[in-house]
């Protein structure tokens, strides 16, 4: 039900400390975002009518875009269910994105290819993506609640692809674009990977437990 297994979480969190040791230490990572956005920044794109369709694709993993889509998906199930378990999940996972992803971006400074350069920077504020990690936790969270509640199976086979093709997508369109850094998108991925885990393990230990028992209490 969107839930990551054990061996991709911990991947995910080696993946996450490797990278960032290697960044603040200023390591080979460091070289190849530098030759990459070197040839991305080629491209021109942001001056060329592919600028739009590429930026499009970067709303997969847009807060805004993702939210309606939630909203939809948890007033219906709240509404045809009777409970509030997905909308917990979703604000759940909103709150936990919004303070470990941020908590990085400033904890690490990293300025964003623009700026130019890969700099640690009071002003910065790019690592990690947080549109690709937003995309990874968001619709892993999406997918899992279809799933659960056994909704139509083309909405079961839309959120999967979603899951999986929405955070490549987005990873691929902002590096593109010269937005961010390769390293940015791939440790976005991996904290996405992590926070749905933890959601995961939330949910069991106190969201489902929580209000089943009041739901008891309730009915009793």
């Amino acid at each position: 039900m969107g839930r990551p297994p054990r061996w991709l979480v911990l991947l995910s969190g080696v993946v996450t400390v490797a990278v960032t040791v290697d960044l603040l230490t200023r390591g080979v990572l460091e070289r190849m975002d530098l030759r990459v956005s070197e040839v991305v920044s080629a491209w021109e794109l942001e001056n060329s009518g592919a600028y739009w369709p590429v930026w499009a694709v970067t709303q997969l993993g847009g807060r805004g875009f993702i939210l309606i889509v939630l909203a939809g998906l948890v007033g219906y199930l709240g509404w045809r269910l009777r409970t509030v378990v997905p909308l917990v999940r979703v604000l759940l996972a909103l709150v936990l994105l919004t303070v470990v992803v941020y908590s990085f971006k400033y904890g690490t400074g990293r300025t964003a290819p623009a700026y130019p350069g890969s700099f640690f920077h009071r002003d910065g504020a790019s690592y990690p993506s947080g549109h690709v990690a937003n995309a990874v936790l968001m619709w892993g969270v999406a997918r899992w609640q279809v799933v659960e509640y056994r909704l139509a199976p083309w909405l079961q086979r839309t959120t999967w692809v979603l899951s999986v093709a929405g955070p490549v997508a987005t990873g691929i369109a902002m590096v593109s674009l010269d937005f961010h850094w390769i390293t940015d998108a791939v440790v976005g991925a991996a904290v996405g990977i992590l926070l749905l885990g933890v959601v995961h393990v939330l949910d069991d230990v106190v969201v489902s437990r929580w209000l089943g028992a009041r739901a008891g209490r309730s009915s009793a």
